[in-house]
């Protein structure tokens, strides 16, 4: 008698878990979400979703607030003056991915006052890109080129006159704007000296004490003898109004000036995002140590 109610109990069982499937399958089921690929988290639901960070504090202690992730729009790191789109010769298994887009000139008045030995310089480093591109290389960029590096960077402020930090992804570039420590360093860096002052309600940044290096992907460049004063202007929680005046007696007739927005990055929790690229320019800086021996 025990085993006979241990079987029906069992058959029930079965029963109803068979039923419920099939009243699972026949009830309208929602549409199938897509997989989350290896590594990444599924997207929230609309019910979970975030806001967009678009409320901030207008000003920090009697200051415009600058903090926030920050990020440039053009192809500015392609080449600052005005270009047209064209194939990368040596990339062409890209197809149209490995391809230069075209670009207005960020230049206020469209070309750089190049000295003519300076010009030539210019035209040997188009001739030598990409490899002798620092960014290639993984180079710090130096100022103002990681500025308008295609990568956001993030600004730090706190207290009225504390020096101001801006972090950058690649390479791990970062800067910290003194507001009252002047001093030069004892040697030149990839990144330079930056001295800060307030001027009303813009920040202004002078740099110097800079490595030599390039402007951009189309070999613009500098000496060490550049002086870089960028002005920081807040138009509004999410735009600041970027320019840059380069000084350098050595590479250019005159002083000359750079301007574009920047915009702050509004997703939900936006962060950066590490680059550490140096182990991506191994072929590239070795390549003939990687070369059988004959």
């Amino acid at each position: 008698m025990g085993k006979r109610f241990i079987g029906i109990v069992g058959a029930l069982t079965i029963m109803l878990v068979v039923g419920a499937g099939l009243a699972q399958q026949r009830a309208p089921q929602p549409a199938p979400q897509p997989a989350a690929q290896r590594g990444q988290q599924a997207a929230p639901t609309a019910a979970a979703a975030q806001p967009y960070q678009l409320d901030r504090p207008a000003r920090l202690y009697g200051r415009p607030n600058f903090n926030g992730i920050w990020q440039s729009m053009n192809s500015a790191n392609w080449n600052l003056e005005a270009h047209n789109a064209e194939p990368l010769t040596e990339f062409w298994k890209l197809g149209a991915i490995g391809a230069i887009p075209a670009g207005r000139s960020v230049v206020r008045g469209g070309t750089i006052p190049y000295l003519p030995d300076a010009l030539k310089k210019r035209t040997e480093n188009r001739g030598k890109f990409p490899k002798e591109d620092p960014e290639a290389k993984c180079f710090m960029l130096g100022i103002p080129r990681a500025t308008y590096h295609p990568m956001p960077f993030q600004i730090f402020q706190g207290a009225a006159d504390a020096d101001i930090l801006m972090v950058y992804p690649f390479a791990a570039m970062h800067r910290a704007i003194a507001m009252k420590d002047h001093k030069p360093l004892p040697a030149d860096a990839w990144m330079g000296k930056s001295n800060g002052k307030w001027e009303g309600d813009v920040l202004v940044v002078t740099t110097g004490d800079l490595i030599g290096t390039w402007l951009d992907r189309a070999g613009n460049h500098y000496s060490n003898k550049l002086k870089v004063t960028e002005r920081f202007t807040l138009l509004g929680p999410n735009h600041i109004r970027y320019e840059a005046t380069l000084e350098d007696p050595q590479t250019y007739s005159r002083p000359w000036t750079i301007e574009m927005p920047l915009y702050r990055v509004i997703e939900p929790q936006a962060q950066l995002l590490e680059h550490k690229c140096v182990p991506f320019a191994d072929n590239l800086l070795y390549e003939d140590l990687f070369k059988p021996k004959p």
